[in-house]
């Protein structure tokens, strides 16, 4: 085989393996155990297969965090343009003989240029709601697990009373 040919031929095979491993060609279905992320799988992908949707637990606390935002400068662009005119030359062949004339072409030359700032409202913490839980899917060991919810949830559960048992589908976990 060519030292040329072997690159393609290297590439060619990746590529169908990645194929053969996307179907599931690869792995037996009765043993699909996943142990964890696989190399170049990303890791919080895995962690959302394996969370439950809903949780289930007493309710704990309600935690609201607030958006914070400050001002920010940054350099207002604007655009310019400038018309130019370029001298182009044509050329036409015909009959054995080769015909050139000029002519004069306008065309518009455009860039973005800074000219003053402006100011802008740059958030600093995005907002978020969260609850905190105790006895998580009946596990008495599984205490105080903070999970960010939507705000509709949070309503809900703010409502509930103190050690109520709540069920709702978090966001994610941590606050």
């Amino acid at each position: 085989m060519s030292w040329k040919r072997r690159p393609a031929l290297a590439g060619l095979t990746m590529v169908l393996v990645t194929v053969l491993v996307a179907c599931g060609g690869g792995a037996d279905k009765g043993s699909s155990a996943h142990a964890g992320p696989a190399k170049g799988e990303d890791s919080s992908a895995a962690q959302r297969e394996d969370r439950p949707v809903e949780i289930a637990g007493v309710r704990d606390s309600v935690r609201h965090v607030t958006r914070r935002t400050t001002k920010g400068t940054r350099p207002h662009l604007v655009k310019k343009c400038a018309t130019d005119t370029r001298k182009v030359k044509h050329t036409r062949r015909s009959k054995g003989r080769t015909k050139t004339w000029y002519s004069t072409e306008r065309h518009q030359d455009c860039k973005k240029v800074r000219k003053g700032t402006e100011t802008y409202t740059r958030v600093v913490r995005q907002e978020r709601w969260c609850v905190r839980l105790d006895d998580v899917n009946g596990k008495p060991a599984k205490d105080d697990v903070w999970y960010r919810v939507r705000p509709a949830t949070y309503s809900e559960v703010n409502e509930a009373d103190a050690r109520a048992k709540v069920t709702f589908e978090p966001i994610e976990q941590g606050c």
